[in-house]
């Protein structure tokens, strides 16, 4: 199976507006917070370019206020192109100024995350995840742990989205399981979740920087494909190729 991916930055989101529908637009002006605007324009932002990318749509304001981004009763990310459910399943994250959205063929369970790497505590480990995770990072170099706690935090993240319930789910109900013996051009490895249900998600994550990324899926899914971004023509340009 094929999944694709895009990530996006805050430099990367226009200033104006005109790619909003007018749904949106509501939601936007009713937030009293700047940061909290800034974070959900950048994530609209990207889910909507990386539709429009997966779906082969110019990038016009035209085009993206065409696309919505709705939560499901879940509360997972669902994509809409003109009032009717895009053909793709899609997942988001956020943070550290980045956003990334992963998109698969629809009916697939798919979940994405993006987490900045830096130290946690001993409570956060025995809070949060399983003996077994534990013990992997217990067993690995002092120099390492910070990566590799952020790799497993990320990894129940994208499972427990894929799942469509979030942190309102005990993180210790997914187990992950990361490979670090290859990776494959662009950085990828292999990583595998298992859900007390018996459930098995397949996926890969990807340490560059000081960020970390994680997708998993109900199927095994090849290296994460980067979508291809064409170039954003603004409300003031007249023609898109």
């Amino acid at each position: 199976m094929e999944v694709h991916w895009l990530e996006q930055n805050e430099a990367d989101v226009p200033k104006e507006n005109a790619w909003f529908s007018a749904n949106e637009i509501a939601l936007l002006n009713g937030m009293r917070f700047a940061k909290r605007r800034d974070s959900w324009r950048l994530g609209r932002w990207t889910a909507k370019r990386a539709l429009a990318s997966y779906l082969n749509l110019p990038a016009h304001p035209d085009v993206l206020l065409r696309i919505e981004i709705r939560p499901a009763p879940s509360g997972a990310p669902e994509g809409f192109l003109a009032n009717k459910p895009a053909v793709a399943t899609i997942s988001l994250s956020h943070g550290g100024g980045r956003a990334i959205c992963a998109v698969a063929p629809a009916g697939f369970e798919l979940g994405c995350d993006l987490e900045v790497i830096e130290p946690r505590g001993e409570a956060f480990l025995s809070d949060y995840f399983t003996a077994e995770e534990q013990a992997l990072v217990t067993r690995a170099p002092v120099t390492d742990r910070a990566r590799l706690v952020t790799l497993l935090w990320s990894g129940k993240e994208s499972a427990l989205k894929a799942l469509h319930t979030g942190l309102r789910l005990d993180t210790r109900s997914v187990i992950v399981s990361p490979d670090d013996a290859s990776f494959d051009l662009n950085g990828w490895s292999r990583l595998q979740v298992r859900y007390i249900d018996g459930r098995i998600f397949h996926g890969w994550w990807q340490h560059i920087d000081n960020i970390m990324r994680t997708v998993v899926a109900n199927s095994p899914p090849d290296s994460p494909i980067p979508l291809k971004i064409p170039v954003y023509f603004s409300e003031r340009a007249s023609v898109c190729t």
